[in-house]
């Protein structure tokens, strides 16, 4: 009888002197591996593992070629595979992107060998991203690292019945050369026979189209150097020891060079504008832009714009995206039927959402469940590839599955039904949005005893973060609610942003809340309203628009309006608008009409008692001198207006007189600072930033920040200057405001020192 391959080797290292760790660290092979060699566990090596302890061992041709037929003696015989079974299907030629993820594979493959764990990789993603055929085209760019085969079997994941375990390791088995009659019959025999088949055999399985963990655990080895690669619509998070590789939708070059590659390029060059709006109108979705691909080829006489116009029809873009067998509705509609009911109802009715995010509380809202219900159908609808969640807590739709979601919304819910989800939804957001402004307006803060609605508004910072995540969404339920004439619910939302609309400036959006506010309280005929309303809008125009003309004329109509009720109080607001917006022209006659403005404004509050107003005015009245030019009287302004602000009897809102203390700080520093006495600016701009910060609004904060450093490089402080323009370059970065942060970047270019080359004569 032959000897065996682990006898051979334990003499032949025996006659060497070697141990098996030496034999281990001269060869590179595992000293388990050859312990298991040895042992007769692992008998019959892959070539380039005997080829290496040949090597380490110095063998002679005649020894060397006996080691090899040994472990030829001692791998199992193969019997010949049913005819294509488990072939890989075809792949595609015009196969375009996915680099990362191909190199990440190769990556993976290289490291597989006989003694280590068996490599797993998990590919994942929503219907049409291309799992499959990244699978296919990773067999054939590994073809040469796997010389012992290529099988794939599809596992029919989205099939009503998915194919079972035990079926799949009967088809891998013959696949690997067992005949039918020497498969056993019990499934976890067939898991144990195919893992140990694979133990010694350098193939690639791929396990297409997952259903879950449960089906795809039986059929993954333990060690030997195969790689399995599964895919999934499911991220299968539950599988140990997998390399999870999700796949994203094509960048829109890829997309552009997919669809270059469909049609021709001589075709795509004629109208390359669109080519990129068919990949935008397809979502960069590789199954939808096959189809418009083939749709294209199969249409010679159609043009691509002609193509896009006929995507850009929302409602039939994701039923005109089907070629044939190819349909992007069908791919979806796998998914969706495998969602519970409730998943199914959120899924719809998330649909109607506005916003391009959204999280657990409006989907309890919109599908009527508790907020864990929401929270496990949301997170149901990510394992799907239904929904993406782009960080923890926010979800939201890719484009193609926002229509698919909206059709059977469409199609499987009376209009009734549709028409109370979006009324619940806008009733729940105009709510809470009423509530969490309300936290920044003197006189309300924290929400009433006892109120709760999905939501936690137990603090200011709660609120801002919950209006800014669903800023896009309560204005649509605003929008909504002046559509259908609900004058008195616009006006109240507007109204309690009056403060917040401070600290959000750069939101982009309050020009809008405002002219709908001003315009449902003309409508409702509350002119006293829609004073006050066309002076937030003025401010609106002013300071986040920089319409300095239309903000004087919205303030004028607002002084209009105050004039015929006689309301003194709300004509001194118009006024000090009116005087904000005249600023921003900059020129004489417009600063001199600007101080008798905000001089006026200051009567005005007088008489109505207002001490909150009276100090915007006065501080208005301290900075049109200093725009005037004249800083002396201006600083003389901003000292008597400093002493009255302090007085105890002064009265109003302690954190608005606390702001208008820093601002008239700032006022005065600007003053000394025009006078070149930099060290009274200095300290006054340190003092006015105690005061600011006591209700910061960060683009004040950044102006007075960068004032301080300017006021620093006078002084020659230019280490203290740096931080105090580095942290109002962080402000103005936060609030979206680019023109002065860059003003604030030269400033701090302008701190760093530029060296002169030393050259040696």
């Amino acid at each position: 009888m032959a000897e065996s391959f682990g006898t051979m080797l334990r003499s032949l290292r025996h006659a060497a002197g070697l141990t098996i760790e030496e034999l281990s660290h001269a060869s590179g092979v595992s000293v388990r591996a050859i312990g298991d060699m040895e042992r007769g566990a692992s008998r019959g090596p892959q070539r380039r593992t005997v080829a290496a302890l040949a090597e380490a061992l110095h063998l002679d041709e005649p020894r060397q070629a006996a080691l090899s037929e040994a472990a030829r003696a001692g791998r199992p015989r193969q019997e010949a595979p049913a005819p294509g079974a488990c072939e890989p299907p075809r792949g595609v030629g015009d196969f375009t992107g996915r680099d990362r993820e191909l190199g990440l594979l190769y990556d993976l493959a290289t490291r597989t060998a006989e003694d280590t764990d068996a490599v797993v990789a998990a590919v994942s993603g929503t219907a049409g991203i291309g799992k499959t055929a990244l699978a296919v085209r990773a067999a054939g760019h590994l073809a040469e690292l796997f010389p012992d085969g290529r099988f794939y079997l599809d596992l029919r994941g989205m099939d009503p019945v998915p194919l079972d375990p035990g079926t799949a390791l009967s088809r891998l088995l013959n696949a690997l050369g067992v005949a039918e009659r020497r498969i056993p019959a019990d499934e976890d025999d067939r898991a144990g026979h195919y893992r140990a088949l694979l133990r010694g055999r350098r193939c690639l399985v791929i396990l297409d189209n997952a259903a879950h963990e449960a089906q795809v655990r039986p059929l993954l080895p333990a060690e030997g150097p195969a790689m399995t690669l599964v895919t999934s619509r499911r991220p299968l998070a539950g599988l140990e020891g997998v390399h999870q590789m999700p796949l994203a939708h094509l960048a829109a070059g890829e997309s552009a060079a997919l669809l270059r590659a469909i049609v021709g390029a001589e075709r795509a060059e004629a109208d390359p504008g669109g080519v990129a709006r068919v990949a935008d109108l397809c979502d960069n979705l590789p199954l939808a832009l096959r189809i418009a691909g083939n749709r294209l080829q199969s249409r010679p006489g159609w043009t691509i714009g002609q193509l896009a116009t006929r995507l850009g029809d929302e409602g039939r873009r994701v039923e005109s995206l089907a070629a044939g067998d190819l349909s992007v509705a069908a791919a979806f509609a796998l998914s969706y039927r495998q969602l519970s009911a409730s998943a199914r109802r959120s899924f719809r009715r998330l649909a109607l959402a506005a916003a391009p995010d959204f999280g657990a509380p409006m989907t309890a809202v919109l599908a009527e469940l508790g907020p864990d219900e929401a929270e496990d159908a949301l997170e149901e609808l990510v394992d799907l590839g239904l929904l993406q969640s782009p960080y923890p807590g926010r979800y939201r739709f890719h484009d193609l599955v926002r229509l698919f979601a909206r059709a059977r919304l469409s199609d499987e819910e009376p209009m009734t039904d549709q028409r109370q989800a979006r009324r619940r939804m806008d009733d729940w957001l105009l709510e809470v949005a009423t509530v969490a402004g309300r936290w920044f307006e003197p006189g309300f803060g924290a929400p009433p005893a006892g109120w709760s609605s999905l939501v936690e508004l137990d603090n200011a910072r709660q609120a801002q973060e919950w209006l800014q995540a669903e800023g896009t969404a309560w204005l649509a339920a605003l929008r909504q609610a002046a559509r259908v004439g609900e004058h008195a619910r616009v006006v109240e939302v507007a109204e309690s942003m009056h403060w917040f609309s401070d600290l959000w400036m750069h939101w982009g959006h309050w020009p809008e809340v405002f002219e709908l506010s001003s315009a449902a309280a003309h409508a409702a005929g509350d002119r006293a309203q829609e004073a006050v309303h066309l002076n937030y809008l003025s401010w609106a125009r002013t300071h986040c628009q920089g319409r300095y003309d239309e903000g004087e004329r919205t303030a004028l109509r607002a002084l209009e309006l105050a004039r015929e009720l006689g309301d003194v109080r709300q004509q001194g607001w118009a006024l000090t608008y009116a005087t904000w917006a005249l600023w921003g022209r900059d020129d004489q006659n417009s600063l001199e009409t600007g101080l008798d403005h905000a001089r006026r404004a200051a009567e005005c509050f007088r008489q109505a008692g207002d001490p909150e107003g009276y100090a915007q005015a006065m501080l208005s009245v301290g900075n049109g001198l200093r725009r005037l030019g004249r800083i002396e009287e201006a600083v003389q302004h901003g000292l008597a207006l400093l002493e009255r602000l302090r007085d105890p009897a002064f009265g109003g809102t302690p954190v608005i007189v606390a702001h208008a203390v820093g601002a008239a700080l700032d006022l005065l520093s600007d003053g000394y600072f025009a006078l070149g006495r930099w060290q009274e600016a200095a300290d006054h701009y340190r003092e006015a930033l105690v005061e600011l910060r006591k209700r910061p609004i960060n683009r004040a904060t950044a102006q007075t920040l960068t004032s301080l450093g300017r006021a620093l490089v006078e002084l020659g402080r230019r280490e203290e200057a740096r931080e105090a323009f580095q942290e109002a370059l962080e402000l103005y970065e936060a609030s979206a405001d680019a023109t002065r942060a860059a003003r604030v970047t030269a400033e701090l270019a302008r701190l760093t020192p530029i060296t002169t080359p030393h050259t040696t004569p």
